[in-house]
C-alpha cells in the first residue's frame, strides 16, 4: 500500500514538515557525496552514526572499517576526528539513496503536517528528533558490533506514524492498492505499516530502528493524547462572525 494523502485537512501552514524535507533534499543534494562510489563510503564512515562506535565510544579503526568486524583494537582510526555520539543526530539527514529519501519525505508529507498541528512547532520538532534518536538506540541495543554506517529519517519519520497513529487512527489515507485507489482507516494503514517490518524486513534495512521510532512516537502522544487533542479542538473550533 502506498499513501497517497489523507482525508485529514489541518488549519495551519506546517513549517517544520516543509524544512525537515527541505533540509533532508538539500543534505543530499548539497552535501552528500556521490561522485564515486568510495567517495560515498568514506562520507558516510564520516558523517553517520555506527553503532560499533557508540557501543566502544571510539571511532571506527582502520582494521575494523576494512575487516567489517567490531574488534575495539588499538589501530589507527579511520576518522580519528569523529565525533560518534553528534553522528546519531547528522544521520537523520543523511540517506543511502534517492528512493530512500523519497520514501521517507513522502511519509513525512502525507503524516506529519497533522501531527505538527496538534503538537504546535517545536514540540513537533522534539518528537520528531526524540523518535529519531530513539530509533538509532534501538537498532543499537540489537546490534551492538555493527559496522555499517546507519542512515536515514525512517526511524523519525517513523515516531510520526506512530503519533499519528495514536491521534487519529479513524481518519481516512487515500492509498494506491494494487491499481486501485482506496481510503483505509489510518490505524489498519499503520498497523500493516508497523507490522510489515517484522513480516518483510530485507538485508540492509534498519527495521529494528523502524519499530522503535514508532513506539516511541505512540507512547509520548499516548501520554500526551489529553492536551493535544483539547489543541486540536480549539484549532479546530467554528469560526465567528
Amino acid at each position: 500500500m502506498i499513501p497517497l494523502r489523507d482525508l485529514n485537512p489541518t488549519r495551519i501552514r506546517p513549517v517544520v514538515t516543509l524544512a525537515l524535507i527541505a533540509v533532508n533534499v538539500i543534505v543530499w543534494i548539497a552535501f552528500q557525496q556521490h561522485d564515486t562510489a568510495q567517495e560515498e563510503t568514506d562520507f558516510l564512515y564520516e558523517r553517520a552514526v555506527i553503532a560499533c562506535e557508540v557501543t566502544t565510544g571510539d571511532p571506527l579503526t582502520a582494521a575494523e572499517a576494512n575487516s567489517g568486524r567490531c574488534v575495539s583494537d588499538d589501530g589507527p582510526g579511520y576518522f580519528a576526528d569523529k565525533n560518534v555520539y553528534l553522528a546519531a543526530l547528522t544521520s537523520l539527514f543523511l540517506h543511502g539513496g534517492v528512493i530512500h529519501l523519497f520514501g521517507n519525505m513522502w511519509f513525512l508529507w502525507v503524516f506529519g503536517n497533522n501531527v505538527e498541528e496538534a503538537y504546535g512547532r517545536i514540540a513537533y520538532l522534539a518528537l520528531y528528533l526524540a523518535a529519531g534518536l530513539a530509533a538509532t538506540l534501538g537498532f543499537i541495543v540489537f546490534n551492538a558490533e555493527d559496522t555499517t554506517p546507519l542512515v536515514g529519517a525512517s526511524g523519525a519519520v517513523a515516531g510520526v506514524l506512530g503519533s499519528y497513529a495514536v491521534l487519529f487512527p479513524r481518519h481516512q489515507v487515500l492509498s494506491l492498492v494494487f491499481v486501485f485507489f482506496v481510503p483505509i482507516p489510518a490505524m489498519v494503514f499503520l498497523a500493516f505499516w508497523f507490522f510489515s517490518q517484522f513480516a518483510f524486513n530485507q538485508p540492509g534495512v534498519a527495521w529494528q530502528a523502524h519499530v522503535a521510532g514508532f513506539i516511541v512516537g505512540l507512547g509520548i502522544t499516548a501520554l500526551l493524547r489529553t492536551p493535544l487533542t483539547r489543541r486540536l479542538r480549539k484549532i479546530h473550533a467554528p469560526l465567528s462572525y
